[in-house]
């Protein structure tokens, strides 16, 4: 074997057993063996490589009942590092994760509309914030940036209350550029929703069958399709864009309204800021019980239109699992949940089987979570594509 295939080969099987340790947890070298088919001589190579590194630590022995004491091996959380920032209608975050998936490091900022130069220095701030405060014997541990953004941020200026052409600016702007220049890190770009949708997938616990649609409740709406335990971007990477399905029917000379004018928070957050209440307060912390009257109209409304979407969807694609997340608090959350499964049992679904409609487990911080576990995943993984974790057999 050449050298560079024996060194692409070392590195395959090093992502390899990083990415069984982080599924199954801690192991020892003769079951990280077992649990990636390699020799255990090639597993014990690799794993002593990995110590020397720093990318693995050992933890306490174990003591069987049979044979000698197992010393197993687990990732060490310093072993690496990922920046995601999210911008979103509403706000800009950005957050620094280790290789366990912990945030470390968090910062937010909050505005009234995304208007392309304050909003995209406002998001490089953040970041650059967050790489401050890693340890500088750390920093090169930093393997990349994620950015979460909705896509044609620039197409939703009047929905915004903003003048037609106002985000005009964000058609030109290359974010990964600026952003890579000024982190000095490789940067990707991921639809927000999806984004989203792989943290639940990575980090979250609803989402476990073959195949899921992801609901984001957001400012405005969004979503994410997993198909075969992995996440599905569309070969158009279009795939999961609830917010543009068309509701209603089309009148001479005028585009039928989209989910994205009848289910997403915008409505909820102009109600409450026109009653004089803090609307993120109220939609992402909860508790404050004037809001409560005008959670309740949205809701009836929005679960409606939502469910007959969703029911639409599923006679496309027969999704097993229908997850709803976003930034509403869980209590309006899970409120908000059971009115759309009422709603969709008041269709006709006849030739369509049953999807298990739940809440996702991750909330406001999916999104910038996605953005920053997918660069992780990306360079530890031995497979490219995200899977769906804890699924058997071939995906």
């Amino acid at each position: 074997m050449r050298g560079g295939e024996t060194k692409r080969l070392r590195a395959y099987n090093e992502r390899l057993i990083i990415s069984a340790l982080l599924a199954s947890g801690p192991m020892s070298k003769a079951a990280i063996a077992r649990e990636t088919g390699l020799s255990g001589q090639a597993a014990s190579v690799i794993v002593n490589n990995l110590l020397k590194d720093r990318m693995l630590i050992k933890l306490k022995k174990v003591r069987g009942q049979v044979g000698q004491p197992s010393t197993p091996v687990a990732p060490n959380p310093q072993g690496a590092y990922s920046v995601g920032v999210k911008i979103g209608r509403r706000s800009a975050e950005a957050i620094l994760v280790n290789l366990a998936g912990e945030v470390v490091v968090s910062h937010a900022t909050h505005y009234v509309a995304p208007l392309p130069e304050p909003t995209l220095k406002a998001a490089t701030e953040l970041a650059s914030r967050c790489l401050s405060e890693v340890v500088p014997d750390l920093r090169d541990r930093v393997v990349g940036l994620g950015v979460a953004i909705p896509d044609d941020l620039h197409m939703w200026s009047t929905e915004l209350g903003l003048a037609e052409g106002a985000m005009d600016a964000w058609r030109e702007t290359d974010v990964a550029s600026v952003l890579a220049a000024e982190t000095d890190l490789p940067v990707s770009i991921y639809n927000d929703a999806a984004a989203a949708c792989a943290a639940e997938m990575i980090r979250g616990e609803a989402i476990h069958a073959e195949s899921a649609l992801y609901v984001y409740l957001g400012t405005f709406i969004g979503g994410g399709v997993v198909l075969g335990r992995r996440l599905y971007p569309g070969a158009q990477l279009n795939a999961g864009a609830l917010g543009s399905m068309p509701m209603g029917g089309v009148e001479r000379g005028k585009q039928p309204a989209q989910l994205i004018h009848r289910a997403s928070l915008i409505s909820l957050e102009d109600a409450l800021s026109a009653a004089g209440i803090d609307a993120v307060s109220a939609i992402e912390a909860g508790g404050v019980d004037a809001a409560t009257r005008y959670f309740e109209d949205w809701a009836r409304s929005a679960a409606a239109d939502l469910a007959q979407a969703l029911v639409t969807a599923t006679s496309i694609i027969d999704f097993q699992t229908i997850v709803i997340d976003g930034i509403l608090n869980s209590d309006w959350r899970a409120r908000f949940t059971r009115l759309v499964i009422a709603e969709m049992e008041r269709f006709n679904l006849a030739g369509l089987a049953p999807a298990e409609v739940t809440t996702g487990s991750i909330g406001a911080m999916a999104r910038v979570i996605g953005a920053a576990m997918m660069p992780l995943r990306s360079r530890f993984s031995p497979d490219a594509e995200l899977l769906v974790k804890g699924g058997g057999g071939e995906p």
